[in-house]
């Protein structure tokens, strides 16, 4: 059996690396998926596709239409999701990202630190399992194939 894991969580950083990385040295049989990785794609798409916008507004308005479309596709194909709310960034497309899973059913594992757990406690029992480390989350990878 192979999954697919839908990496959900802020771009600037290296977790999913970390991930793929870890998911590999233990051989699992996973796809990845996530959201574009690319800013500046992601934040240009609409404009992209669909033309010079008239406004900053309208342009932000295009791209999250079709931000939202790859995101909802690739979830919904997707086994299971996983959402890193990081120290550093800025966390609202890690929480739609997450909520949007939890409504499509989807089996979901928060990744967030302690100092988080008060902010996303409602979230948290939304998920089938919470844990703090990108660790953990591998091991609940692991735990599905034995």
């Amino acid at each position: 059996m192979r999954l697919t894991v839908y990496l959900a969580g802020e771009i600037h950083s290296s977790w999913r690396e970390e991930v793929k990385l870890k998911v590999a040295a233990l051989n699992l049989p996973i796809d990845f998926v996530g959201p574009m990785e690319d800013h500046d794609r992601s934040d240009n798409i609409g404009e992209e596709i669909l033309g010079k916008q008239p406004s900053p507004i309208f342009k932000d308005a295009a791209a999250s239409n079709f931000n939202n479309l790859r995101t909802e596709i690739l979830m919904k194909k997707a086994d299971i999701v996983i959402a890193l709310f990081g120290e550093q960034y800025k966390q609202w497309n890690t929480a739609m990202d997450a909520s949007a899973a939890a409504a499509f059913d989807k089996p979901l594992i928060l990744i967030r630190n302690e100092a988080h757990h008060h902010a996303l406690k409602e979230l948290s029992r939304k998920a089938h399992a919470t844990v703090e480390t990108v660790d953990q989350a591998v091991k609940a990878l692991h735990y599905i194939f034995e």
